[in-house]
């Protein structure tokens, strides 16, 4: 199967606010908001051009990126203001998955190769300014260049740059601007991606239409262009419905799989939602197509659908915007009816339940309780704490018995949550920065 072309939407960085990725127009909205609605909305990354000036708003706009790559899930590629490796390694750190070096800076050429040698060619791309740059490209790729940004928008491109520009890998193009109509977006697009070298195109959206990236995709779609889209294995006509001609969705976080809400699509639904992204329902209160969160804001953007095995009900994986209930609660099942005591088995929730009766102990401190003779003694005693249970590990480790490692190394997570709990660290930061790497 041939790889799908990439939608991303490009935004930039300057004093504190968020700007159109060549600086522009000055945004009104903050950079985690635009970026994250972009993604909710359909576009398969992010390119952010830092154009920060003094150190301080430089370090800003790293905190800001770091909020940003935790809260959304598409890639993120950052750069701009790079002078040495080290700036390369603050944008990873910060979450992005890969770094952008502008050619038109002295001295980026040949930061290209130590770049890619340290962090990897697949995280450095090289940013050429001008199409004349083209002519540049092959040797930025044997250099290390896994890839190639090319603003295109107003200029008109020679015979000979177009012959470069075909023999490019990986090249992502600029689109040319904020077209107000989606048709004319997409008709901008639709040469550039045609072409086999190119793999996406950079958006270079209004702030008032950065959620259409969605209906771009499908309108190029149409025109042939093969982009990520909700492609169902199932059609409407494959399931089963019910006597009212509806089918019944139940609907859960894909993040903590917490069951949210149960609803029912008819066909129309069931189309909306493949095309939009968002999870669409009939009402049969209202007898009425229902986008989920339309009024209240509390959309819920589709990251997967399932069929079950009798092939009459959908069960949607979603990021949920706010609460799924009308009452406010986060999820519709939010009222106990009966429960049996049980051990929480979940890998996860078991450290959460761990952590919390730390978090307990901390807040609420217990007499003979070692949790708080450790909070008590302070950091040092914690982190020797620490040091002597990674040493415990490593000689288990050579012993046989894999029950004794099983019990060091829980002993050493223990001791870990008692750690996060003193410098105020969550188990979802942790899981966050795993999830980014």
């Amino acid at each position: 199967m041939a790889e799908y072309k990439k939608l991303i939407i490009g935004l930039g960085y300057s004093e504190g606010r968020a700007c159109s990725w060549d600086g522009r127009k000055i945004y009104g909205q903050n950079l985690v908001q635009l970026g994250s609605a972009g993604c909710e909305s359909g576009a398969d990354g992010l390119f952010i051009y830092d154009r920060s000036v003094s150190e301080a708003d430089h370090e800003a706009m790293l905190h800001t990126l770091r909020e940003l790559c935790r809260k959304i899930d598409a890639p993120v590629i950052a750069g701009g203001r790079v002078k040495r490796l080290e700036d390369v390694k603050k944008y990873l750190y910060a979450g992005a998955s890969a770094v952008f070096l502008d050619m038109g800076a002295d001295g980026n050429e040949a930061l290209i190769k130590d770049a890619s040698k340290r962090f990897g060619g697949e995280k450095i791309y090289a940013y050429l300014p001008k199409l004349s740059y083209t002519a540049q490209a092959q040797s930025l790729a044997k250099l290390g260049a896994c890839g190639f940004v090319i603003p295109i928008a107003g200029q008109t491109p020679s015979l000979e740059e177009m012959e470069a520009f075909r023999h490019c890998p990986g090249i992502c193009l600029t689109a040319s601007g904020a077209a107000d109509e989606v048709k004319e977006q997409a008709k901008g697009l639709k040469a550039s991606l045609g072409c086999p070298e190119t793999a996406g195109a950079i958006l270079a959206l209004d702030e008032n239409r950065i959620g259409a990236s969605m209906e771009i995709k499908q309108q190029l779609k149409a025109d042939g262009i093969f982009l990520d889209t909700l492609q169902p294995a199932f059609q409407w006509r494959d399931l089963k419905k019910g006597a009212d001609g509806l089918v019944p969705v139940i609907v859960q976080d894909y993040r903590n799989k917490e069951v949210l809400m149960l609803a029912y699509m008819n066909e129309e639904a069931f189309e909306w939602t493949l095309a939009s992204g968002k999870m669409t329902y009939f009402s049969r209160s209202r007898q009425c197509l229902w986008i989920k969160g339309e009024t209240s804001g509390h959309f819920q953007y589709v990251k997967e659908l399932r069929i079950d095995c009798d092939e009459d009900t959908l069960l949607a994986e979603v990021e949920q915007v706010g609460g799924a209930c009308h009452t406010g609660n986060r999820s519709c099942f939010y009222r106990e009816l009966a429960k049996k005591e049980y051990k929480n088995r979940n890998p996860l929730g078991v450290f959460e339940d761990v952590y919390q009766v730390i978090l307990d102990r901390k807040a609420h401190p217990k007499e003979g309780s070692y949790t708080n003779y450790l909070f008590d003694k302070g950091i040092d005693k914690i982190l020797k704490k620490m040091g002597e249970e990674c040493t415990e590990i490593v000689i288990a480790a050579k012993n046989p018995d894999p029950e004794e490692i099983k019990y060091e190394m829980a002993d050493f997570l223990y001791h870990m949550m008692v750690l996060m709990a003193q410098k105020d660290m969550t188990w979802e930061e942790i899981t966050d920065e795993l999830a980014n790497r």
